[in-house]
């Protein structure tokens, strides 16, 4: 519900400007997202560059979930208190500085503090987007644009593989990253210049005789003691599993191997999961918003992901396009993850939504921290010790036996659904203010 004075401010902006300021948003996390998977078309390089094998490579890479995921609880907070439109600025430029240092490095520690940086500035992208939708949109399309703007970040993912792989093959991955940089700088001054803070689905401003404004750490404590935050950051976490460790970094080193395509033909079918997140996210929260119904949607989510990953790593003589269309719909029935940010929020008081949001993303954004080294010290242990062109070499089998584990977390995935509380698209705690200390 808008207050006077919000209802007045969205009177004098015109009526496009929150979907611009959406989109801003929304392509700022679609340039996180093609950060978060550029790696993925540059193992062999990177290997050589830094003569590391596949567990350097997965941390080198994973270094920016670690950041990314760590900074989720601190960026909730920090939307709430300071508004989006001067922390995404901000985020956005030094995400830029980060891309211009990874393409700079000659040292490992070089490469590993850009993508530290890179993952700390985006960490801010999914949450301010979201802050966005919330302050600016009626509260009936969150899950559908919540979505949409996953579709977005799908298109970052995807530009950060097939594409990218054929822009390296012209400039290099260096060249490659510091056009990424000059992006990054021009948007940040687009954020700065357009977005707004307070909309008018923000939430009322207190009043004099209410007491002060409830604190960071207030929101934060009555986010962390409700056991749903943590039902939806499970699910969240093990159905993004496969799509940051799989389709971020290992899918097309796995291609390769176990189906002797090249690199661009495994970028376009590991970019296939992607797609099928960017068209299955929107899809998943309108099905959800029209059926009023959070639960059954991901159930359907999880348990067609269990299927179809199973089904397109360890089914028997595949062939290549049939593991190509299942990684597709794997995506689709995938993107049912975003449910997670709705039902979190939904379980949560309005005034604490950021503090929602970060926390419940921050336990999604750990899968690539955990996956994407676990993956790469898996192949390392089962490495033969073959090598080639400098760098080593992974067999069918190793490549197998370390793949396992993403299954298995479809099966954690399904049994989060079924733990989590349906909301039926409706505020479920609805107070104003917190309440005493316990």
């Amino acid at each position: 519900m808008s207050t006077p004075a919000s209802s007045a401010a969205s009177r004098a902006v015109p009526p496009a400007l929150p979907w611009i300021m959406w989109g801003l948003g929304a392509l700022f996390y679609c340039y996180g997202f093609f950060q978060r998977t550029a790696p993925s078309v540059m193992v062999d390089e990177l290997m050589r560059e830094f003569a590391v094998g596949a567990a350097i490579t997965g941390t080198l890479s994973g270094l920016y979930f670690y950041t990314y995921a760590g900074l989720q609880i601190p960026v909730g907070l920090i939307l709430d208190r300071f508004g989006p439109r001067r922390v995404l600025a901000v985020a956005c430029a030094l995400a830029g500085a980060g891309s211009l240092l990874f393409a700079l490095s000659e040292s490992l520690m070089g490469a590993y503090a850009g993508r530290l940086m890179i993952g700390g500035a985006v960490a801010f992208t999914w949450v301010g987007a979201l802050l966005i939708i919330t302050r600016w949109l009626p509260p009936e399309r969150f899950a559908m644009m919540s979505g949409l703007t996953l579709a977005c970040g799908m298109a970052g993912g995807v530009g950060g593989q097939a594409p990218l792989a054929l822009l390296i093959e012209q400039i290099g991955w260096r060249g490659a990253l510091g056009v990424a940089a000059a992006l990054a700088l021009v948007l940040a001054g687009l954020i700065a210049l357009i977005v707004r803070d307070t909309g008018p689905y923000s939430p009322p401003a207190p009043t004099p005789d209410a007491g002060p404004r409830p604190s960071l750490r207030a929101g934060l404590a009555r986010v962390l003691r409700n056991p749903q935050t943590y039902v939806v950051g499970v699910y969240a976490a093990a159905l993004t599993s496969p799509m940051l460790s799989f389709a971020g970094l290992w899918g097309v080193p796995y291609l390769q191997r176990v189906h002797g395509v090249d690199r661009e033909l495994a970028a376009l079918a590991t970019s296939g999961m992607m797609i099928g997140w960017g068209i299955g996210a929107p899809l998943m929260g309108w099905l959800s918003d029209r059926l009023r119904r959070r639960r059954v949607v991901m159930l359907i989510a999880a348990s067609g992901s269990l299927v179809t990953l199973a089904a397109a790593l360890y089914a028997p003589g595949l062939p290549f396009a049939a593991v190509a269309a299942l990684m597709l719909v794997n995506g689709v029935v995938a993107g049912g993850m975003v449910l997670c940010f709705a039902v979190g929020r939904e379980h949560n008081p309005l005034w604490a939504a950021g503090a929602a949001l970060g926390v419940v993303n921050m336990l999604a954004m750990a899968a690539g921290a955990i996956f994407q080294p676990l993956l790469g010290w898996l192949l390392d242990r089962a490495w033969d010790g073959t090598m080639e062109a400098g760098r080593p070499v992974y067999s069918v089998e190793a490549f197998q036996s370390a793949m396992w584990v993403l299954v298995l977390m479809q099966g954690v995935a399904l049994a989060a659904a079924l733990l989590a509380r349906e909301t039926r698209c409706e505020q479920q705690d609805t107070t104003t203010r917190p309440g005493p200390p316990a």
